[in-house]
């Protein structure tokens, strides 16, 4: 019985030297005492009631002490607060004042709540960072197609990175002005004997304006030749002009087809009343033999003016009466 009453005395005891230690930090406070950073147990008491870790915020205020920097603590707690990386704003200004880079604490908040990395922003401007853009191609004014890519090599802007574009921007202005470059020359082979002209001319133009970064520096790495799309173009050109010259034809064609069927429309109605005419003839011969208008000679010379004109028509065309009544000229084996 006294053996469990000890135990259970033993973990009640190590229960509350464990919330001792966890709500007053002595051995934390010890280290901020030691680094000479004026920090007092209740504060960091009060840190853990609004859940703000007391490790954090000692740790990294020792950190900038030890490289001269001036912090404040209640500033580091807000930020935390505010969802702000500590440790990442606290190198980053340690590497800006080693790197004689002017950054307030302020600033450096200021970019790591805008959701940028400042420590990474301050490594890249005191070591540039190269980016090399995907393929770009451009065709020159000989219709030859180059394809280039560049490296550009790049500084962060510390005062340009909240609100400034990205990388995303640069690699478009630095695509932008190889497309441009290339396209007002003259022949791919200047461009193919003077790559460096293209990187003069795009850096030339200032892309880094209301960018996070700096360029420095714009080297063409590669050119190959692509395609002849001057003279693919011009075969589309032909292609498309003979398409339209065929379909211009068969319209002339549709319509000269529609025009014969017209006029043989027309001609087979003529002829359709000329025989309509002509069956009038016998009934107007018979209705003048009636009326006692035509007699039998002047029928007779009628018909005989008729078989005149067959005659000659016959003749006109090429056939004989000799012919056509079955007479030859030919002798036969009876007149031999």
């Amino acid at each position: 019985m006294e053996t469990g009453i000890f135990i259970a005395l033993g973990i009640a005891a190590i229960f509350v030297l464990w919330l001792i230690f966890y709500f007053i930090p002595i051995g934390l406070w010890f280290n901020a005492l030691v680094n000479k950073v004026p920090v007092s147990l209740l504060q960091l008491i009060l840190m853990r009631w609004r859940k703000v870790p007391p490790a954090v915020i000692v740790n990294n205020l020792i950190a900038a002490t030890k490289a001269g920097l001036q912090l404040r603590r209640d500033d580091m707690e807000a930020h935390y607060l505010a969802g702000g990386r500590v440790q990442s704003v606290v190198r980053a200004l340690i590497s800006a004042d080693k790197a004689n880079i002017p950054l307030d604490f302020k600033m450096a908040t200021a970019i790591d709540l805008a959701g940028r990395d400042v420590f990474e922003a301050v490594q890249i401007s005191v070591n540039p960072k190269v980016i090399n853009t995907p393929n770009v191609a451009a065709v020159a004014k000989d219709g030859i197609q180059l394809i280039a890519k560049a490296r550009v090599t790049v500084r962060a802007n510390i005062k340009q990175l909240v609100g400034g574009a990205g990388e995303e921007t640069i690699l478009a202005r630095v695509g932008e002005g190889v497309v441009s470059s290339i396209g007002s020359a003259e022949s791919h082979k200047k461009v193919l004997e003077n790559p460096d002209s293209i990187s003069k001319l795009v850096l030339s133009k200032g892309l880094d304006s209301g960018t996070a970064f700096e360029i420095l520096s714009i080297d063409i790495a590669d050119v190959d030749v692509g395609k002849n799309i001057g003279a693919v173009l011009q075969m589309d050109q032909a292609n498309a002009d003979k398409n339209i010259a065929q379909a211009k034809a068969e319209e002339r064609r549709a319509m000269a087809v529609a025009q014969e069927q017209e006029m043989l429309a027309k001609a087979q109605e003529a002829r359709a009343k000329v025989i309509e005419a002509e069956a009038q003839i016998p009934l107007a011969i018979a209705d003048a033999f009636r009326t006692g208008n035509l007699g039998v000679m002047d029928y007779y010379k009628f018909q005989n003016i008729q078989a005149d004109t067959q005659m000659r028509e016959s003749i006109s065309k090429g056939n004989s009466p000799r012919q056509k009544g079955g007479i030859s000229d030919k002798p036969t084996e009876g007149n031999k």
